[in-house]
C-alpha cells in the first residue's frame, strides 16, 4: 500500500489530507469524510481497510479552515466544547467545495480514477456525503451515510432537497437509538428518496446506538461494525468496480 499526507490548497486554506491506495491503478476514488471527533488514527486505519479493497482513499481534515489538526479527547469537557465549536464552522456547501478540491487533486495522480468515485460519511459528515453526491453527480456513483445527522431539516441546504440531482446509489444507515437523529427524521428522508426516485435504500440498525461503527466510542457494537463494513463494500464494489 502507498500512503502519504498531502497539503491541498483549496483557496480557503490548506486542507491536510491522508491518502492511501494500492500500487498501480488507476483506482476508483473514495472520499472518506471524518466524523466530529476529527481526523485521527482510527480513521486512518479505516481508510487503509477501504484502500485494501482496491480504492484510492482520501481522508481530509474538514476543520482546516479553523485548525490544522483536532482529535477529540473523550475524557475532556473542554475538548468536547472545542469540537462543538469546530462543528459549527463546517457546512454542506463548504464540504461540497472541498470535495471539488479533492477530486482535482486526484485527477493529477495516475493512481486515481477521479471520474469514478464514492463517498462515505459518519455522524457529522453523513449529510456531507449526500450533498457531495449531488454536487458532484457526474462522478459520484455511490454514497453512504452512517448515523448521519441533519439529513432532513428546514434549512435551505438540507441534503434531502438535492436528492433529485443524485445519479449514484445511496445507502443510509441510521441507528435505532440516536439522540442526534430521531427516527422520524429518517422516515422523512426515506420518503423524500422515494419521491425523488433516487437509487438506494435506508437500512435501520435496530438495537444499536449512534457511533456503533467506531471502536473508540462507548456505543461501539462489534456486530454492527462488521455489518456496516459488509454494506459499505457491497455498495462500493457494485457501483465502482463493475463498470
Amino acid at each position: 500500500m502507498i500512503e502519504r499526507d498531502l497539503q491541498i490548497d483549496t483557496g480557503e486554506g490548506t486542507m491536510g489530507t491522508f491518502v492511501v491506495h494500492p500500487e498501480g491503478g488507476p483506482h476508483p476514488v473514495v472520499l472518506f469524510l471524518m466524523d466530529a471527533p476529527g481526523k485521527r488514527p482510527l480513521l486512518h486505519q479505516m481508510a487503509r481497510r477501504i484502500a485494501e479493497r482496491g480504492y484510492y482513499v482520501m481522508l481530509p481534515n474538514l476543520y482546516y479552515r479553523t485548525t490544522p489538526a483536532f482529535e477529540l479527547d473523550f475524557s475532556s469537557k473542554e475538548s468536547f466544547a472545542r469540537m462543538s465549536e469546530l462543528m459549527r464552522g463546517v457546512g454542506n456547501k463548504m464540504v461540497g467545495r472541498d470535495a471539488g478540491a479533492l477530486f482535482a487533486t486526484a485527477e493529477s495522480d495516475t493512481a486515481a480514477d477521479a471520474t469514478n468515485a464514492g463517498v462515505v460519511g459518519y455522524c457529522m459528515s453523513g449529510p456531507f456525503a449526500v450533498w457531495v453526491a449531488a454536487e458532484h453527480a457526474a462522478r459520484v456513483r455511490a454514497a453512504a451515510s452512517f448515523y448521519g445527522v441533519r439529513l432532513h431539516t428546514d434549512a435551505p441546504d438540507s441534503p434531502h432537497l438535492r436528492l433529485g440531482e443524485i445519479g449514484g446509489e445511496l445507502y443510509i444507515a441510521p441507528a435505532e437509538h440516536d439522540d442526534y437523529v430521531p427516527l422520524d427524521q429518517i422516515d422523512r428522508f426515506e420518503a423524500a428518496m422515494q419521491d425523488a426516485g433516487v437509487r438506494g435504500r435506508v437500512e435501520r440498525y435496530w438495537g444499536m446506538h449512534h457511533g456503533f461503527a467506531f471502536d473508540d466510542r462507548p456505543q461501539h457494537h462489534p456486530r454492527g461494525e462488521a455489518r456496516h463494513w459488509d454494506a459499505l463494500f457491497d455498495l462500493l464494489d457494485r457501483n465502482l468496480k463493475n463498470r
